[in-house]
């Protein structure tokens, strides 16, 4: 009996457009090639599902707990004009009020009652009521690269990618608005008219409502000289104190003090160039995460208690050498490997591709925290731990606890000196037993490397995988 020749092949990728996080990580958005849905970020479950034909969005935006989404088309074929930002009633199922610019829209920030839209140079911030109207606009350098410029680079593969140039404070009396300036690497810092603080939802509760925070005793600063390259990320968690930005070398992360300017913190993601898509606050303020290109999660912390950063061994000695910077800088305390997914392997030629068919960027992601309520024994009764979770642009859900550290002692760099430097001198042994000692020594530093290694990993605690049909559901 003769059989044909069977071979295995590579399957379609899945194609994730954008998936993006509300300010509060309660829900996240994801923009397909069949429509766009809303999910709950933990425990995941799919909220929504709106299947449009006729084009595609490479944005989709939740405006906070409303019914409303900001829409906006992109791709080979885009759904709506990409010089469009149009208002989505999803209770309607139905547009109902649309923005129109004279160029492409480059990236979209929104608090409750506030729409900012960034533009090649200038930012446009509108107010959002029963009427939208045009509050006031700025002028910034040359932003080429907007937020959505990842569809352009499946378009074509070497353009590159960086992050939209805008972030907005969402906590209520709130008023930051951080965006690129007009000079490279500077950032402004717009303060709008105060955050209203939520609807409360429910029965009525007599207590009454918190109190606007009180004015700040100085003039707030209005420029930050962050970085000499062109500015990728800027971020700001939710009460607008703390600032975050990069540049285009990708090494650094530099925090700081949005009301006087000053640089408070500043962590080296690695030594090789990256792009960095993006940094997120954790919600108290003590930690943050950065992800790039590089596929690799980084961990910081921001506060003298708990996990420390990991520093060079040399690092003691830079306030009395002159030694490089590099001596003195903070490295991650956790990082993740986000496991590449790639289609299945091929036991037969290479599939041809179209050359106009999408093809997903696979270290691509987006991450951010979420409060979850641990109900074993072992968490202090049930106490809330913060993790990540961690969204694939090839269709990945990961959800990571951190690594849970015995000591808060700094933990030595390897990468900088050897480790037989920072070596304690030991009782010098006869020459007969030099080789066994010397051995066993060796096969202990290995076992504490590996096991200092381990715990700077965060956990999988789940994953999901995106279905073709259902998605995330």
């Amino acid at each position: 009996m003769n059989l044909g020749r069977h071979s295995i092949t590579s399957t379609t990728p899945v194609h994730i457009f954008d998936a993006r996080f509300d300010p509060d990580c309660q829900i996240f958005t994801t923009s397909t090639p069949a429509g766009f849905a809303v999910y709950r970020t933990s425990p995941l479950k799919l909220l929504r599902k709106r299947e449009l034909k006729g084009g595609t969005l490479i944005a989709v935006v939740p405006f906070h707990t409303s019914n409303i989404l900001f829409l906006v088309g992109g791709g080979r074929s885009p759904l709506y004009p990409p010089n469009k930002v149009v208002f989505w009633d999803d209770a309607l199922g139905a547009e109902v009020a649309e923005l129109e610019f004279r160029e492409r829209v480059r990236g979209i920030a929104c608090r409750r009652g506030w729409l900012a839209v960034a533009l090649r140079r200038r930012v446009v911030v509108f107010q959002v009521g029963e009427q939208v109207t045009r509050y006031a606009e700025w002028d910034t350098c040359d932003n080429p690269k907007g937020k959505y410029v990842h569809i352009e680079k499946e378009i074509d593969p070497s353009a590159p990618v960086h992050a939209g140039l805008l972030a907005m404070a969402t906590a209520a009396y709130s008023t930051l608005l951080t965006i690129a300036g007009r000079q490279l690497g500077h950032v402004q810092l717009v303060h709008l008219p105060p955050c209203a603080p939520p609807v409360p939802i429910g029965p009525h509760i007599s207590s009454s409502p918190p109190r606007p925070p009180p004015p700040p005793a100085k003039h707030p600063v209005s420029i930050i000289a962050a970085h000499e390259t062109a500015l990728t990320t800027l971020s700001v968690p939710a009460s607008g104190r703390l600032l975050a930005t990069t540049s285009s070398r990708g090494t650094l992360v530099r925090v700081w003090d949005s009301l006087s300017g000053k640089l408070v913190r500043e962590f080296r993601r690695g030594t090789d160039k990256a792009d960095i898509y993006g940094v997120a606050f954790r919600p108290d303020e003590q930690e943050l995460c950065v992800w790039s290109d590089k596929g690799t999660v980084h961990v910081f912390t921001l506060v003298a208690s708990g996990p420390s950063n990991r520093q060079s061994t040399f690092s003691p000695l830079t306030p009395f050498l002159p030694l490089p910077k590099y001596f003195d800088s903070e490295w991650s305390y956790a990082q993740y490997r986000i496991p590449s997914q790639s289609s299945h392997i091929t036991l037969s030629a290479p599939v041809s591709r179209s050359p106009t068919e999408d093809v997903p960027d696979e270290e691509r992601c987006v991450v951010g925290w979420i409060n979850v309520a641990l109900s074993d024994e072992s968490a202090q009764g049930g106490a809330p731990e913060y993790q990540l979770v961690a969204l694939t642009y090839v269709g990945g859900w990961y959800r990571l606890s951190l690594p849970q550290h015995r000591s808060s002692r700094s933990s030595s760099l390897a990468n900088p000196v050897p480790s037989s430097s920072a070596r304690t001198p030991t009782t010098r042994h006869r020459l007969s037993s030099a080789s066994s000692v010397t051995g066993r020594d060796k096969g202990k530093e290995k076992e504490q490397e590996k096991e200092g290694k381990e715990s700077r990993d965060c956990v999988l605690q789940e994953f999901r995988r995106f279905g073709r049909w259902d998605g995330w559901g």
